[in-house]
């Protein structure tokens, strides 16, 4: 996939990601597969057993050490890097290190395959290695108003399908779990997103489990329906979660509903730039203790999402880091009793200014079918 970006952008993000490499006493940045070269350069890497490798060192210009076979799918790319292609009898480690040079503190991105990681150790072994994320994950956290937008164009097509199935428009009863799956898939295909990262559907017992792997259960009246679903639309994600209730609600599930969707209302209203992250946690998660459901909300009340449908910064306790300006982030509170039925809520928030700004507005009562 290419980023639609213009070279400026990526410009911007490389002296962003320099001046924080000089702040922390980092040499020379490297980054094989994973978000965070798409994220520097618009070039999503195939996860290959072909070193690709973007080098950027901290005073000079970035070299992108890519097969020969892969050279093509980069020649629509913004010039920010040097292209440094590689042949099937070269050893492309011992490129990287030369291009390395004699730097000493060495970021290295997570995604980075083993083989490559234990090779580069053999080559540079003076070198200090630490994380990249310390050096780009900040970076990455702060949408700016263009990927702000993509996510608010992800999250009103994952709408669209939400309305769909509070419509009735999708069929659930006789359907198994894993056709109803497969039916959300494709409408999220048809609403626009490139790419389906999961969907979720859990009915009746099967929805205490949070990340139920929908199944051969036949979904039948009298069920409650936990729908979890979202995809990659232009480079940013989509992540929402509504219920549905087939016929009369009993009134232990309505109840706790209420309560859920209250604690809902309670985190998203937390989000507030300034605010620390574990504070939306605790908004959420007081309310459910409250009600006396407090063990059987059994996760974290969010996390990050941008590139990725999961990534920093997370909603959850002992998390210290203030909410920054353009943070985007779930709201997902969610009670489960074993054996019985379960039920989630999720929006996805961006900090703003003027408060926090929901992604996703479909009904949020439990509507039933």
């Amino acid at each position: 996939m290419i980023s639609v970006h213009d070279s400026s952008v990526f410009e911007n993000r490389l002296a962003r990601v320099r001046a924080a490499m000089l702040q922390q006493g980092v040499d020379v940045l490297l980054l094989s597969v994973g978000h965070d070269l798409p994220y520097l350069t618009g070039y999503y890497a195939m996860p290959l057993e072909r070193l690709t490798m973007l080098v950027v060192p901290v005073d000079a210009a970035a070299s992108m050490v890519i097969p020969r076979l892969e050279a093509p799918r980069v020649t629509e790319m913004p010039s920010v890097f040097s292209l440094v292609p590689w042949n099937e009898t070269d050893d492309p480690v011992a490129i990287v290190a030369k291009l390395i040079g004699s730097a000493t503190t060495i970021a290295v991105g997570d995604q980075m395959w083993a083989r490559f990681l234990v090779e580069l150790l053999a080559h540079c072994p003076r070198a200090h290695y630490r994380r990249a994320v310390d050096v780009v994950g900040p970076l990455r956290m702060a949408k700016d108003a263009a990927e702000v937008d993509a996510l608010r164009a992800a999250g009103a097509a994952a709408d669209r399908v939400a309305v769909q199935l509070q419509a009735g428009d999708i069929p659930l009863i006789g359907k198994t779990e894993a056709q109803v799956s497969a039916d959300i898939s494709a409408r999220l295909i048809a609403e626009g997103h490139d790419i389906v990262n999961f969907a979720i559907v859990a009915a009746g017992e099967n929805a205490a489990s949070p990340h139920h792997h929908a199944g051969p259960r036949v979904i039948k009246h009298g069920d409650i329906v936990l729908c979890d679903f979202g995809g990659t639309m232009n480079g940013y994600c989509s992540d929402m979660t509504r219920c549905v209730h087939l016929g009369d609600v009993p009134s232990d599930i309505a109840d706790a509903y209420a309560v859920l969707h209250e604690s809902q209302i309670a985190g998203v209203a937390a989000g507030v730039v300034g605010a620390p992250c574990e504070s939306i946690d605790a908004a959420s998660r007081r309310v459910i203790d409250d009600a006396g459901y407090g063990d059987f909300f059994i996760h974290r009340t969010g996390h990050g999402i941008g590139m990725e449908a999961h990534e920093d910064p997370y909603m959850v306790s002992g998390n210290k880091r203030l909410l920054e300006v353009g943070h985007a982030f779930s709201v997902e509170p969610g009670i489960y009793l074993p054996a019985k039925w379960g039920m989630r809520l999720e929006d996805i928030v961006v900090a703003t200014p003027g408060g926090p700004e929901s992604m996703n507005f479909a009904d949020h009562s439990l509507v039933v079918l």
